[in-house]
């Protein structure tokens, strides 16, 4: 048994000790003390510009005040489901077209035009056609969110596969290797980097467009609290709903990132 934990490595609780007292830690403590700090100062009037954002503590209060209530958790799972729905049907179609569109000349020729038509539309101008086009506002808020990222995952996952050099697919297929122990074996493993890469960038422009979609269609999530404290002219709130979406995106990345980790165990080694 103690040879098979030495093997597995490290409990959790060793490795968040090590992280806890590692360089990178102290400096990403010292640079959110930092922000807090010369936010303070800028509320006092150290800064002109800041005179009318209200002080840290200020906000604490105020972010208190909101977690004690259910319409803020609401809102968190709101918005958390949105993007998980509009995220996870990016991936399940955007990622099969971008490999089709790489491996298949054929199908490029035929896919690509329309594509590169669709991409350069931004997400939020789809708003006022998913409104119509989808019968209920969750649904079309969801849509928007997949169109998020749907562009992003694609144009990565396809250029994952143009970078494959050609002499690897050339060196397998003389030693016999069929069509589709070419795909498994060589195109998709090293696509993946990419696929990663889509996923992180993708996941980011999720939350940037259901927090815009909210604010224009949606009845409750993060956005439309944020919204809601503006037009009540509570700045303290609109600061509340900024920091919860931060907080909400870089939860989102981590769980991606761990999950490219898990794609990728070979970069614990290198």
């Amino acid at each position: 048994m103690a040879n098979a934990a030495a093997i597995s490595g490290p409990t959790f609780g060793v490795r968040v000790r090590k992280f806890v007292v590692s360089k990178q830690f102290t400096r990403g403590a010292l640079a959110v003390l930092g922000f807090f700090v010369l936010w303070q100062a800028g509320s006092m009037g150290l800064f002109p510009f800041m005179h009318a954002i209200p002080t840290p503590v200020t906000v604490a209060g105020s972010f208190w005040e909101f977690m004690s209530t259910g319409k803020y958790w609401q809102s968190w799972m709101d918005s958390t489901l949105r993007v998980m729905y509009g995220f996870v049907a990016a991936q399940i179609l955007g990622i099969p077209l971008g490999l089709g569109m790489g491996w298949n000349r054929n199908f490029k020729d035929f896919s690509y035009p329309l594509f590169e038509l669709m991409r350069p539309i931004p997400p939020l101008a789809w708003v006022p056609v998913s409104i119509l086009f989808w019968p209920t506002n969750e649904s079309s808020i969801a849509f928007i969110t997949f169109i998020g990222a749907f562009f992003t995952i694609v144009v990565n996952v396809l250029g994952g596969v143009s970078a494959i050099p050609r002499q690897l697919v050339d060196a397998a297929v003389s030693f016999g290797a069929s069509p589709r122990q070419v795909f498994w074996r060589i195109v998709l493993p090293a696509t993946i980097p990419s696929i990663v890469t889509g996923m992180m960038v993708g996941i980011g422009i999720t939350w940037n467009v259901v927090i815009a979609a909210e604010m224009i269609a949606g009845n409750t999530g993060l956005g439309r609290l944020t919204w809601e404290a503006y037009l009540a002219g509570h700045t303290p709130g609109i600061i509340v709903g900024m920091i919860s979406i931060g907080v909400a995106g870089y939860v989102s990345s981590m769980a991606v990132k761990m999950i490219g980790d898990w794609l990728m165990p070979w970069k614990k080694v290198f």
